[in-house]
């Protein structure tokens, strides 16, 4: 079992959602008797097929326990819990603590990934769907954002950072445009190409325009203030991952954390939440942002660079980019209504972002 390489597997009709192949359940299974547990029972709660990853709730004597299996090479995760333990016994944030083994490590390395243990918040829950909820997630990922700072990562962890990696991201978006409109014109019998066709211009040239304001804004000088004095985002947040438990607001799933500048997550959330809306709020998105700042303070310089990366056309990317996968699947009269929908989505986005855009000139 030593030599076995836990690879990513396949979910089908054969299978269910919950599937682990039996020699990952086995590995664990050994994994486990490195700890000081005697576990009882092993439920998986959720798994990453396709990158090789699972989490189990087992039940032990020391009451439930979170086990995981990490997806990302040992070198990443290593960056992972090394945030997770700092955010826990150094800044006493409310994220589950990491059990230490036998040995006292804070994980094992198995089937080439690394495996943990870490207790588990038995009463948390989402908080309600609605601007209170919203309001109470962006005050805890001020928080989480703020005592993130300083964290340094072990010796032997690859940094995982993503504060310079803006402008590469922008002009991918940028150039990812030429090939969404190459692909309409290959395949212009489709239903949905003409559509493409008729605003895949208009989302360039936002792309263009973040760009240049990206450019000229404070972006850089801020990135060379470096990693530490930024800190992580989550890079995964939202209502699944934050929710209430003993004491306040919990964080959860720190398995992707990295460096960059904090209202990243707080672009992601904030985009995201309007588009479940299916319209932006201009009332909801002053709101989040007021809460976001209460917890960990957002200057003019930062919020200009939020206000620049909501101006990215980064919901029709991430709907649109399928395409270029395949494309006879993905040009149907269904995308046209998806294009459709994002084009109204993205109007009553500049209405709010136009709205808002002077409301940090006066702060301090």
């Amino acid at each position: 079992m030593e030599n076995l390489i836990i690879e990513p597997w396949d979910v089908d009709e054969l299978t269910h959602e919950f599937y682990v192949p039996e020699y990952i359940e086995a590995i664990g299974i050994e994994v486990l008797k490195e700890y000081d547990l005697q576990v009882n029972s092993m439920q998986v709660v959720t798994t990453k097929p396709d990158k090789g990853g699972a989490i189990w709730k087992i039940e032990t004597n020391a009451g439930p326990k979170s086990f995981k299996l990490l997806h990302r090479r040992p070198t990443r995760s290593m960056f992972s819990l090394g945030a997770q333990k700092y955010l826990v016994e150094v800044q006493e944030a409310r994220v589950p603590a990491i059990i230490r083994t036998k040995n006292g490590e804070e994980y094992v390395e198995a089937g080439g990934k690394l495996w943990f243990v870490a207790e588990w918040i038995e009463t948390l829950a989402p908080v309600s769907k609605d601007l209170v909820g919203a309001k109470q997630l962006c005050y805890a990922l001020g928080e989480f954002h703020r005592l993130s700072k300083g964290y340094v990562p072990p010796s032997q962890a690859e940094v995982a950072s993503r504060l310079h990696k803006w402008p590469k991201s922008y002009e991918k978006i940028y150039s990812k445009m030429n090939w969404f409109r190459t692909v309409a014109l290959a395949y212009e019998e489709m239903p949905a190409s003409q559509a493409l066709l008729n605003v895949v211009d208009m989302f360039q040239e936002q792309a263009a325009k973040s760009i240049e304001d990206l450019n000229q804004s404070q972006y850089f000088e801020m990135v060379n203030e470096g990693n530490a004095n930024w800190g992580l985002v989550h890079q995964d947040y939202g209502w699944s991952n934050g929710q209430m438990g003993p004491n306040g607001m919990w964080i959860i799933d720190l398995d992707g954390v990295a460096y960059d500048l904090p209202i990243r997550d707080l672009r992601k959330l904030i985009s995201g939440t309007m588009s479940d809306l299916f319209g932006w709020d201009v009332n909801w998105v002053r709101e989040m942002i007021q809460s976001y700042h209460e917890a960990n303070p957002i200057s003019p310089e930062l919020y200009e660079v939020l206000m620049i990366d909501f101006s990215l056309p980064n919901e029709f990317y991430k709907n649109i980019k399928e395409v270029l996968y395949e494309p006879e699947l993905f040009l149907t009269e269904t995308t046209i209504q998806l294009i459709q929908s994002i084009v109204d989505l993205e109007q009553s986005k500049w209405a709010t972002l136009n709205e808002i855009r002077n409301d940090w000139s006066d702060k301090s």
